[in-house]
């Protein structure tokens, strides 16, 4: 929350805290680079931990915060001095040696140790957790903090290297670039960039005895980590993953990343995750029968709605799962299935049949990951479509995706954008479906 700093500027006040989750976030500098070295132990489960964190300073700080969960905080220092601390779950408080000047670029080195937790809340336990033989990270919305101190708001991007070390017997996959691998006496540290700012939220780890498959060949590179005992299962499943790549990028514009990768933990987990260059399924989504494509669409759609394009502020999260959720609706009209049109008359009957009680731009932390926010926000997206007509909504698309490249998004920018593309007024059409909760008539088109 934004409150008033002895001695210092008050947090918070250059960049707004989240409207869902002040508590998360941090105000007075910005993150540029997260430079991280753990090493974890799996039996155990012990992640120790020094962060480097560089940022600028907003403005005079003799005093700032740092998100951090139930970890044990063994120093800290700020360009390279040893600074005060007090640690609170879940906010670590640092006063520097010396104030810290208006612009100055400035380096904080965390050292930490103990058993990661994941961040528990309304939505479950997020962040950083144990498998039945391994670790997962999902950190979406507030779950970064659970494994490494951050500046945990979406908006708040930066570039990472993480290097991490554990037992030889396991695969490490980092959401980034894979730099090095280096074999020790039993442990191996593996060494990811990631170049691209980046959310906090959409930074992962993946630990788990995995094989690495090729998902398609030529284009963008696209691979997966399965279980041995999956392999087949997976290679059927996502066999279409070229496919949907190259239609994704004809409709939206070129892939945002360098890579593209698949884990699939051996447990089952409620429901796919996103993270930056990669999505991570449970076993339970293979069947051998492609009954999931359409999350194999919804992920990867992420990639483009969500990941490089990210929302400013959690209430803006229709932007991330209307797009991808039309998106799916898009690759199933391409891939031989019901059209984009047949798939909203059928969502449409359906949200029409539920009370009417979400505002989709603006639904509310309890609401934030509720279905009508995904199949509402799709129709939106769909009315939007059929009211400026094919040609001008591609373009638009397309231009949305490039203007914001690894940027940040909000709806108004949406709607402004939406405008430029087409002479008829949008306020309308976006007032309706988006800041009212009765659903209005699906436009038939032009």
């Amino acid at each position: 929350m934004i409150s008033k700093v002895p001695g210092g500027a008050t947090p918070g006040a250059d960049r707004s805290a989240d409207s869902y989750l002040p508590g998360h976030g941090n105000g007075g500098y910005r993150v540029l680079h997260y430079d991280l070295d753990l090493d974890y132990r799996i039996v155990a489960n012990r992640l120790s931990g020094r962060a480097t964190v560089t940022a600028v300073a907003a403005h005079a700080l003799s005093r700032f915060t740092l998100d951090l969960g139930r970890l044990r905080v063994e120093d800290v220092r700020v360009n390279g001095r040893p600074a005060k601390y007090t640690h609170r779950p879940d906010k670590l408080q640092i006063k520097p040696e010396r104030p810290l000047a208006a612009g100055e670029t400035f380096r904080v080195e965390v050292r930490y140790a103990g058993k990661p937790l994941p961040i528990p809340g309304r939505w479950g336990d997020i962040g950083w957790d144990e498998l039945t033989d391994g670790a997962l990270v999902a950190s979406q919305p507030n779950g970064a903090p659970s494994w490494f101190p951050c500046d945990d708001q979406p908006g708040a991007k930066a570039t990472f290297r993480v290097a991490l070390t554990t037992s030889s017997a396991y695969t490490v996959l980092v959401t980034g670039d894979p730099v090095s691998r280096r074999r020790g006496a039993g442990s191996t540290t593996w060494v990811y960039e990631r170049r691209e700012p980046t959310s906090p939220y959409l930074m992962s780890v993946q630990i788990g005895r995995y094989e690495r498959v090729d998902l398609a060949y030529g284009g963008v590179l696209q691979r997966a980590a399965v279980p041995p005992a999956l392999r087949a299962g997976v290679l059927h499943d996502f066999g279409r993953q070229g496919e949907i790549m190259e239609a994704f990028q004809r409709l939206f514009g070129p892939y945002p990343f360098g890579e593209y990768v698949v884990v699939v933990a051996d447990d089952d987990l409620d429901d796919p995750v996103e993270a930056q260059g990669m999505a991570v399924f449970g076993r339970n989504h293979v069947d051998g029968r492609r009954t999931h494509e359409r999350l194999v669409a919804h992920e990867l759609a992420h990639q483009w709605f969500g990941n490089s394009l990210t929302v400013a502020d959690w209430r803006h999260i229709w932007l991330n799962e209307g797009f991808a959720t039309y998106a799916e609706w898009l690759w199933s009209g391409v891939g031989g299935g019901p059209s984009a049109d047949a798939l909203a008359a059928r969502w449409y009957a359906e949200v029409a049949s539920r009370p009417a009680n979400v505002v989709i731009a603006d639904p509310g932390v309890d609401r934030m990951f509720d279905p009508l926010v995904y199949k509402r926000g799709a129709l939106a997206v769909h009315a939007l479509r059929k009211t400026v007509g094919e040609e001008a909504f591609f373009a638009l698309l397309r231009a949305w995706v490039a203007e914001h490249r690894h940027g940040t998004v909000t709806t108004a920018g949406f709607r402004a954008h939406a405008q430029r593309f087409t002479g008829k007024p949008l306020d309308g059409l976006f007032t309706a479906w988006l800041d009212r909760r009765a659903l209005p008539a699906l436009p038939s088109g032009q």
